[in-house]
């Protein structure tokens, strides 16, 4: 799977809070999947990052299936990132396993997550 392990796992914007999806990768067929974590400020409904992301995922022959969403707030001055809230149309995300995914890149950071809304 030299072609899963090129795509990345976390790609969330530097600062501020967010809207984030958790999408999971399969190959048709296949076995092999992985999720990854997507967010962005300029998404103004979680269903625009799954719209960037699908097709970009389709290319390299993956399906996506997004497993919900909830929203990032990403302090890099203080390294520290919250994950929290939910998608309406895509549900709430497992906001544990995007802090495992996020603890693979920012593993000098802070990662704490909740329910809350707000």
């Amino acid at each position: 799977g030299t072609a899963m392990a090129a795509v990345r796992d976390v790609e969330i914007d530097p600062e501020g809070t967010f809207k984030y999806i958790l999408v999971r990768l399969q190959r048709p067929g296949g076995e092999e999947q992985r999720d990854i974590v997507r967010g962005t400020k300029a998404a103004e409904f979680h269903n625009h990052i799954f719209e960037k992301v699908n097709p970009e995922m389709e290319k390299l022959g993956y399906e996506c299936k997004c497993l919900g969403g909830g929203k990032i707030e990403h302090n890099n001055k203080d390294k520290k990132i919250r994950v929290f809230g939910l998608s309406t149309g895509y549900g709430k995300a497992d906001h544990s396993v995007t802090v495992e995914i996020l603890k693979k890149v920012y593993a000098d950071y802070e990662i704490t997550w909740s329910d809350d809304k707000k």
